[in-house]
């Protein structure tokens, strides 16, 4: 199939973008990648009246690192985040997560805000944002808002943007001092759908386990420090409320395995023993 006939609005400016999505609300939709919007376009489950193409949209176009936060714009595509200085220590999950993102040549093309709008459940950068507690930034003409992960994802390719908004941005936390990142997925070949995929965070005060790829968005569990006998106990009952269910894929009891399974190597990846038999 192909897609239906469309508009093609090219944005220099992200007021321009602004303004499009202003006049066309749910009839517009914005182009930055297209990496897995042209595919939904040639499947035609969306048929948009005009394209706002956000590309080459300099002011769009950034990676900054301040106050705490490492914040992308709309147009920065993922191969510019994955070959940044310094990213392994500035967001170590990132550094992590991106080369299971495809293949290269998508990396150079997608961008970090159009996979997170996307919203797919099996993406990369949508885990690490749940599992970080990263933010959105969402824009429109005359005022913008901030949401939180855990509010911004709401279901298998559904977000909480309304028609009128742009993903502005997505802010990453920095690592934290004494922290620790781990993120492991599994996939039919490398560059394929993750089947699952899993996001390990740990500090001394709590573990979270974030997993992708097995529900209709990232779903995120934190324990406090638990003794280490107790954790599998934890991550299973974990897959359990995840209620995966079978399709082409995979079987929900290969998944909930996976879960277990993956879940369990990320976080022995970033648990420490500490002398009364606790992780961290």
């Amino acid at each position: 199939m192909k897609p239906q006939a469309f508009d093609y609005i090219r944005a220099d400016h992200a007021q321009d973008a602004l303004d499009a999505l202003s006049e066309l609300g749910a009839d517009g939709r914005i182009l930055a990648g297209g990496q897995s919007l042209m595919a939904v376009l040639n499947m035609r489950l969306a048929q948009p009246t005009a394209l706002i193409d956000i590309s080459r949209a300099a002011d769009l176009d950034y990676v900054t690192v301040e106050q705490g936060w490492m914040t992308i714009g709309a147009a920065t595509t993922q191969a510019k985040v994955e070959w940044r200085p310094g990213l392994a220590a500035e967001v170590p999950m990132l550094a992590q997560a991106i080369p299971f993102i495809s293949h290269f040549q998508i990396r150079n093309r997608g961008t970090v805000c159009g996979s997170v709008a996307h919203a797919d459940p099996s993406a990369e950068l949508p885990l690490v944002l749940a599992a970080l507690g990263g933010e959105v930034l969402l824009r429109t003409r005359r005022k913008q808002r901030t949401l939180p992960a855990e509010e911004f994802f709401q279901g298998m390719l559904m977000t909480a943007r309304a028609p009128d908004e742009l993903v502005a941005a997505v802010r990453y936390p920095l690592a934290a001092p004494g922290t620790r990142y781990a993120f492991d997925e599994f996939s039919s070949r490398h560059g394929d759908f993750a089947i699952a995929s899993v996001a390990a965070v740990a500090d001394d005060k709590q573990l979270t386990l974030a997993v992708g790829g097995v529900a209709d968005r990232p779903m995120v569990r934190r324990w406090p420090r638990m003794p280490a006998a107790d954790l599998a106990s934890a991550v299973n009952d974990f897959a359990w409320q995840l209620d995966a269910q079978d399709d082409g894929h995979a079987t929900a009891v290969f998944r909930r395995h996976l879960v277990r399974t993956l879940g369990a190597r990320a976080l022995g990846k970033v648990m420490r023993a500490d002398a009364g038999g606790e992780v961290a």
